[in-house]
């Protein structure tokens, strides 16, 4: 054919639904493209997954966040027949529950029929669940006798727990930065608490107040446990994450509803919830905010990475804090404020300087976002 030089690509019809006025006709080059505007679908994408995991994330934990200060310094019912809900492992049953039925129909949909059964020793899903029960009824408990904001600045205390475990379990060692960071943190904290009140709506006294605090101390250790054996048994069993979620929560609620029965608080918890039937819906609520803020926060982990997802989380902490003060009328003074802007001022430093130092070791061919532990663990979802 004349005019038509040999080898030459032959042309692509136009498509007729494109004029050259419209911008919504996009011709998507193949995979591996430089093409700029795939560069910049690609910055539109990303973009969207992040806003819309930082929604799902933030939103369902504030959520959660508000429904626990409700439900354990609130009183449920009106006049004379007002009465606080104290069961707080009946809460953590309730939680596990749902946990682990999300965890089974995830494994389910996927198809790991396998992952279904234990893959490490039932011993070690019941010492994670252990400390994780334990953990979990201290931070609930807390709320009695400490206000809100204190027991979500104490959650941020958690790196020296964490990197006490880490030394005798991992043999993990730290540097100067994360010590100096852990003791920023800390310090933040103790300025909070000394320029303010801290105690619950419901604390009965000075005492109840340092027994607050002492509940706080538990959670930490007993977290930091938890976070650091879990990373064990990743190492030690191949196992996937919804493995060790459903076999935890499953030892979960043995271990809670034992001590529901030993401590003789079913009939309590069973009369509570029958003369306040909201406790019992504000309870479902809870679980479901706290399951579904799992369920995004292994999403934005895996899509971004742990560093993301603890600048993601640090802004959860602070909006807590707001949204505490504003609906339950805990209002912080000038010297508190200033202990959480250190807090967390020092937790996004952290997350910036690790996001520096992983693109540094992926130029360098390392492994990169993620590779820190003691990140991973402080970027770990709070124990609901």
């Amino acid at each position: 054919m004349a005019g038509t030089l040999v080898g030459a690509r032959p042309r692509r019809p136009r498509d007729p639904a494109c004029d050259g006025d419209q911008a919504v006709c996009i011709s998507v080059p193949p995979r591996g493209s430089s093409s700029p505007g795939v560069a910049e679908m690609v910055v539109i994408t990303d973009s969207i997954r992040l806003a819309f995991c930082f929604t799902g994330v933030v939103g369902a934990l504030l959520i959660y966040g508000v429904l626990q200060e409700r439900i354990m310094t609130l009183p449920f019912g009106e006049g004379d027949n007002q009465e606080v809900f104290k069961y707080s492992l009946f809460i953590v049953s309730c939680n596990r529950l749902i946990a682990a039925c999300i965890a089974a129909c995830t494994l389910v949909s996927k198809g790991m029929y396998s992952e279904l059964k234990p893959v490490a020793p039932i011993y070690a899903y019941a010492s994670v669940s252990l400390s994780n029960v334990i953990a979990t009824t201290c931070q609930y408990e807390a709320l009695k006798h400490v206000s809100f904001a204190v027991q979500t600045l104490g959650k941020c205390a958690k790196m020296f727990p964490v990197m006490v475990w880490g030394f005798f379990i991992l043999k993990k060692r730290y540097g100067l930065k994360d010590v100096g960071l852990a003791v920023a943190i800390t310090g933040g904290c103790f300025v909070f608490f000394s320029f303010g009140p801290t105690a619950s709506r419901v604390a009965k006294g000075a005492a109840s107040n340092l027994f607050g605090v002492g509940l706080m101390g538990g959670y930490l250790f007993a977290d930091g446990y938890t976070s650091t054996f879990q990373q064990a048994m990743f190492k030690g069993h191949s196992m996937s994450t919804y493995n060790q979620v459903l076999w935890t929560a499953l030892c979960s609620i043995v271990l809670s509803s034992f001590g529901l029965i030993s401590s003789g608080q079913v009939g309590g918890t069973i009369r509570f919830l029958i003369a306040h039937p909201e406790a019992a819906f504000s309870i479902f609520l809870l679980s479901t905010a706290a399951s579904c803020g799992s369920l995004f926060i292994s999403y934005t982990i895996k899509t971004f990475g742990a560093l993301t997802f603890a600048v993601i989380m640090t802004t959860r902490q602070f909006l807590s804090i707001l949204l505490s003060s504003f609906f339950f009328g805990n209002p912080l003074t000038g010297g508190q404020w200033l202990g959480t802007l250190i807090v967390v001022t020092s937790l996004y430093y952290q997350g910036l300087t690790k996001e520096a130092k992983s693109s540094k070791t992926k130029e360098a061919g390392g492994e990169g976002e993620g590779a820190d532990p003691l990140l991973s663990k402080m970027a770990a979802p709070p124990k609901a």
